[in-house]
């Protein structure tokens, strides 16, 4: 996320009264934009969508096993060229419950093992975030790409060593594990979103509800302890850096901005009798340039409309919930021409515009109902198949470069990958500003303060 202005107003008339008919048509549904396309949207929403070849393999090593881990090991394991040539987990019971799903891999009880294993050329960091940073360094010093689970750390201090190791790691590629980054249906809206098609921001607002004590049982007390170790301030950052992360970052890609502020208030209400000391509800209000302000609430005790983002500008609304997302617009908003052609549903006393990219101009005209078609694979699976695409490529790039130019030097390096045309994902930078963010908005809540980010938060 970079902390730039808006588009200019008539720069922003510009894109939306010339954008190619590829870019509006893929917004009326006219293109499918699925996991195997990419689409070139980083600063031309008309780009043309570009076959990606079948990436090289990368032999990946997955450390921390626990739930979440065996979630990467299943996304991995129906991924073309990802085999898991080696496991890692202090716990022997999920070191065994997991070479289950990855036969063949090799087991370490120790991290420091796997990354000996020159077989091993990519890592994915799935351990408890505190953590993270004494792996991340090791990982990178090794010479292995590296997928760091968000947050990136539970303090900003060790997020910057992350960060500073990954910045200076160029041979390398390092992806904060903040998933909505790489999904198709973002990478779809967020040259629409940025375009200023919703006239002037007014302001965001974003939910996670669910019921879920986030208490686990273990066999021992020293094995449940570390399960449950989100559940206490000691060595958890509560529920809006463990799981509001990935939230607060995507609102803050699409807005463009870097919030100036965070006011929080947190209440522990329906999970009193464990002992726990994280709330299990909490608010935030993040204030960004402008006077746009971002309002975010989440808690553990209800699960009543679950999680979705609304951005509300000047000349329409647009609602993103499980990556499918609606506009609705403003009746003294000027159409943009393609509006008749998209799919439309009705909320309430609210029609909502669809933004997607798989019902057809043509069902449309014939009045035919098109339902939205689920993404194929999971967020996690976008991801990683993001870090998958992007750790070849750069691995072959490097190789290739110092083949022809054996003396070439750090800074041509880098010039040279500037080139390479990679899938959508968080790097150092996005995940470093993501886990201020969260760490920061945490405390807020915490405290019941108002907290104003520092720019050398944000600065290595």
């Amino acid at each position: 996320m970079k902390n730039k202005d808006d588009l200019p107003e008539s720069n922003r008339r510009d894109f939306l009264k010339n954008a190619s008919l590829a870019a509006l048509m893929a917004l009326a549904g006219e293109m499918k934009l699925r996991a195997d396309q990419a689409v070139q949207t980083a600063t031309n929403a008309g780009a043309a969508l570009t076959k990606i070849p079948p990436p090289p393999p990368v032999n990946f090593g997955v450390i921390g096993l626990n739930d979440w881990g065996r979630e990467i090991l299943k996304s991995l394991a129906v991924m073309p060229s990802a085999p898991v040539v080696a496991l890692c987990d202090h716990y022997g019971a999920a070191l065994r419950r997991a070479a289950k799903e990855a036969p063949g891999a090799k087991t370490y009880e120790d991290y420091k093992a796997l990354l000996g294993d020159p077989n091993v050329q990519a890592v994915v960091i799935a351990t408890p975030t505190g953590t993270h940073r004494e792996i991340a360094l090791a990982a990178l010093a090794a010479g292995k790409h590296v997928y760091c689970e968000a947050p990136l750390a539970d303090t900003i201090d060790d997020a910057k060593a992350i960060a500073r190791a990954a910045r200076e790691a160029v041979k390398l590629v390092f992806q904060a594990g903040l998933q909505q980054r790489s999904h198709p249906e973002v990478d779809f809206l967020l040259p629409f979103i940025r375009s200023g098609a919703l006239g002037r921001n007014v302001m965001a607002r974003a939910q996670w509800h669910k019921r879920d004590s986030w208490s686990r049982t273990a066999p021992t007390p020293e094995r449940e302890e570390e399960l449950n170790r989100r559940l206490h301030k000691a060595t958890s950052i509560g529920l809006l850096g463990e799981e509001g992360i990935h939230q607060i970052d995507i609102v803050s890609c699409f807005l463009h901005k870097r919030p100036k502020a965070v006011t929080g208030f947190s209440s522990l209400i329906l999970w009193t009798d464990d002992g726990r000391d994280v709330p299990d509800t909490v608010q935030a209000v993040f204030e960004y340039p402008a006077g746009v302000n971002f309002l975010y609430d989440m808690t553990l005790c209800n699960s009543f409309e679950q999680a979705y983002e609304v951005y509300l500008g000047s000349d329409a609304a647009l609602m993103m919930r499980d990556f499918k997302a609606w506009m609705f617009k403003e009746v003294s908003a000027a159409l943009l021409g393609w509006e008749p052609y998209a799919r439309h549903d009705v909320f309430y006393k609210e029609t909502g515009i669809g933004l997607v990219a798989n019902a057809s101009k043509q069902n449309t005209l014939l009045g035919t109902a098109v339902s939205f078609q689920p993404y194929e694979h999971t967020p996690l699976y976008y991801a990683l198949e993001a870090f998958l695409i992007n750790a070849g490529q750069q691995a072959g790039a490097v190789k290739d470069f110092f083949q022809m130019y054996p003396d070439g030097d750090l800074k041509d390096l880098v010039e040279n990958l500037k080139t390479l045309k990679t899938k959508p994902a968080a790097n150092w930078q996005d995940g470093l500003e993501a886990t201020v963010m969260a760490i920061k908005a945490n405390e807020a809540a915490v405290t019941k303060q108002k907290i104003t980010f520092e720019k050398e938060w944000f600065e290595l």
